[in-house]
C-alpha cells in the first residue's frame, strides 16, 4: 500500500466486477438524535452489484447516549461495530481511524446526522466497476423548511453545490473511495475535500453522483450558519497553502454560473439571492481572518446544533 505521497497501484485489469464489497464509517460526536436513525438506514439499503461488508462507528469522546446506542446495534447486527476515542481529536483523525480498521478497498463515508436514500450506497459503490474511477460524491438534500429565509439559504448553496459538481465533480456530505492512501492530513477540517488531490493526484477520476441522495440539515439561525460557513472556507484556505489544491465551489465563476442554471422567476428567489450572496461573501471574509490573522484552528470544529434535528 502507498501513502499519499507514493505512486498509484496498478489497476484492475477487467473494467467490470460482479459484486463490489465496502466498508461503511460513520463519524459521530454526540450524535444521540440521530445515530439510530442513520445506521437503520443503512442497514436497509437495497443493493443489487454492491455488498456492505460492515458499518463501523467512530464515537469520538462521545458524553450521551451515542456510544450506548450503537452497542445496541452491534449486539444485534454483526455488521456494525463501534470503536471508541478517548477524546475528541477532530473528523480528520477519526477518519483516519475509520481507514486503520476497515477490511475493504472501497470505503464510503457517511454523516452521523445525516440520513442517506434507500439505494444510496448502491449508487455511490457501482461506478467503482470502472477501475479508473477513485471517489464518488452523492447529492445532499437539505430537510430545511425552503418557505423561511434560512431554509431558502441552505436548499440555494446545496442547488449550486450540485449544478457545479454536474460539470466539475465536488464531494461532500455522502462519499465513497478506492483505499489507495493510508491517511489524511489530521489537521484538516475539510476532510472530503482533501481526498480529492490524493485521488486525482494519482489519476483516478471523481465521479458525481445525483442518484446517490442523502438528507441533511443545514443551519437554522444566522450565527450558526456564518460559524458554520468561516469554518469550511477557513479549512479550504488551509489545503490550497498546503496542498495547492482548489475544489470546484472554492471558485466564483464557478459558482455565478450555477447561479444562473439555477435561477427562478419567483420573489424569494429575486429578493433573497442577493441577501444568501452577501452571507456567504461575509462568513468567507470571517474565514479569511480566522487563518490569515487569527491563525485558528478548525481542526476540532464547534458543534451546531441546529443542523441536528433531522
Amino acid at each position: 500500500m502507498e501513502s499519499e505521497t507514493g505512486k498509484m497501484p496498478g489497476r484492475i485489469a477487467s473494467p467490470f466486477q460482479s459484486e463490489l464489497h465496502c466498508s461503511i464509517g460513520i463519524m459521530a460526536f454526540n450524535e444521540e438524535a440521530n445515530i439510530a436513525k442513520t445506521i437503520q438506514a443503512l442497514l436497509d439499503q437495497r443493493t443489487t452489484t454492491c455488498k456492505i461488508e460492515e458499518i463501523l462507528v467512530v464515537a469520538s469522546g462521545c458524553t450521551d447516549n451515542t456510544e450506548v446506542i450503537v452497542s445496541g446495534f452491534c449486539e444485534r447486527c454483526p455488521q456494525v461495530r463501534l470503536i471508541m476515542q478517548a477524546r475528541r481529536e477532530g473528523k480528520a483523525a477519526a477518519v483516519n481511524l475509520f481507514l486503520a480498521n476497515a477490511k475493504t478497498n472501497i470505503l464510503v463515508l457517511v454523516g452521523a446526522d445525516t440520513i442517506p436514500g434507500p439505494d444510496s450506497i448502491q449508487h455511490m459503490v457501482e461506478p467503482f466497476a470502472d477501475p479508473d474511477v477513485g471517489m464518488t460524491g452523492g447529492r445532499p438534500i437539505p430537510l430545511n423548511n425552503p418557505q423561511t429565509f434560512m431554509g431558502f439559504t441552505v436548499h440555494l448553496l446545496w442547488e449550486l453545490h450540485h449544478q457545479i459538481a454536474l460539470r466539475t465533480p465536488k464531494m461532500g456530505e455522502l462519499t465513497a473511495f478506492r483505499r489507495i492512501f493510508q491517511r489524511i492530513p489530521d489537521g484538516s477540517a475539510v476532510d472530503e475535500a482533501a481526498m480529492e488531490p490524493l485521488i486525482s493526484g494519482q489519476g483516478y477520476k471523481l465521479c458525481y453522483v445525483p442518484e446517490a441522495v442523502v438528507n441533511n440539515r443545514g443551519p437554522q439561525t444566522l450565527k450558526d450558519f456564518l460559524k458554520q460557513r468561516r469554518r469550511i472556507y477557513s479549512g479550504h484556505l488551509k489545503m490550497y497553502q498546503t496542498l495547492g489544491y482548489q475544489v470546484s465551489t472554492f471558485s466564483s465563476t464557478h459558482i455565478l454560473l450555477a447561479l444562473v442554471h439555477a435561477w427562478q422567476w419567483n420573489w424569494r428567489f429575486i429578493l433573497w439571492t442577493p441577501a444568501v450572496i452577501a452571507l456567504e461573501a461575509y462568513g468567507r471574509f470571517l474565514g479569511w481572518v480566522d487563518y490569515k490573522y487569527k491563525k485558528q484552528n478548525h481542526t476540532v470544529w464547534e458543534r451546531i446544533d441546529t443542523t441536528k434535528v433531522l
